[in-house]
């Protein structure tokens, strides 16, 4: 949410997820997993299981768009005829009408076509708060942004926390299942409810003094495990794996009942 995603949004690439992943690893006895078995196994229907299989298969998953009620306003106001200049941009508007607006392009109206039953004031107050309307010099509102997204984020690190957040799935759901032919992996956490909030700075310090020339440690290791450069990897017994370690710092949020969330 802090992304603007929307359920709509989160569902439908839950989906094609879904779908990919009990066609490529349910299958019987090394089969693809057939349409009537991955309906049953995910709980969508056979029409739609097909569809998505098509999209998977063109490359060309197509999500639904940012639905929000303030997305849809900050698209009206870009796509709108009536809210865009001359050049096909989006207009400073004013609030309610200023004697300048004959055709009624004000921003009470683009909130009355797009906004839903979201109160205009409500919705003003949260675009602006995110940036994405900002008042102009002549009192008008300009619109700053096309999407709404509650809490800016830097794209590579999104990217990167996706790539932890699979890491660490991966760990868990190959533990959850491991037995003598696939031993567990390392998993592991050190924390305590009953720290006194006061040594938080210390507890950094700790942290990056220890983790880090640790983390170069197991670099080095790996550094010298790697498979040659002349090795074509067919070798059975030389072929090439991702293999690493990852270490996060541990917080909890101290609420006001006491409990460490």
């Amino acid at each position: 949410m802090k992304c603007g995603m929307t359920y709509r949004e989160f569902a439908d690439i839950s989906k094609s997820a879904f779908v990919e992943v009990a066609g490529d690893e349910y299958g019987i006895k090394g089969r693809p997993t057939n349409v009537s078995r991955v309906s049953l196994l995910t709980g969508i229907s056979r029409k739609e299981v097909k569809r998505q299989r098509e999209l998977l298969e063109t490359q060309e998953v197509v999500h639904a768009g940012k639905t929000t009620d303030a997305t849809r306003v900050l698209s009206g106001w870009h796509q709108d005829a009536d809210f865009l200049d001359a050049h096909g941009m989006p207009r400073d508007l004013s609030l309610d009408g200023d004697g300048l607006d004959a055709d009624g392009a004000t921003f009470t109206e683009l909130c009355a076509r797009y906004a839903g039953d979201i109160a205009v004031t409500t919705m003003l107050k949260e675009l602006k708060r995110v940036e994405a309307v900002a008042e102009a010099s002549s009192g008008r509102l300009k619109a700053i942004r096309r999407y709404y997204m509650p809490t800016q984020f830097d794209p590579q690190w999104v990217t990167n926390a996706g790539s932890i957040y699979e890491d660490l799935g991966h760990n868990i759901n190959h533990n959850l299942v491991a037995d003598e032919n696939h031993p567990s992996r390392f998993l592991g956490r050190a924390t305590d409810n009953s720290i006194d909030a006061a040594a938080i700075p210390e507890f950094r310090a700790f942290v990056e003094e220890h983790g880090q020339p640790f983390l170069e440690l197991v670099d080095d290791w790996l550094t010298q495990h790697r498979a040659s450069s002349d090795d074509d990897g067919k070798d059975n017994n030389s072929r090439r794996v991702r293999l690493g370690l990852g270490m996060f710092l541990i917080q909890g949020e101290h609420s006001e009942d006491g409990d460490d969330k």
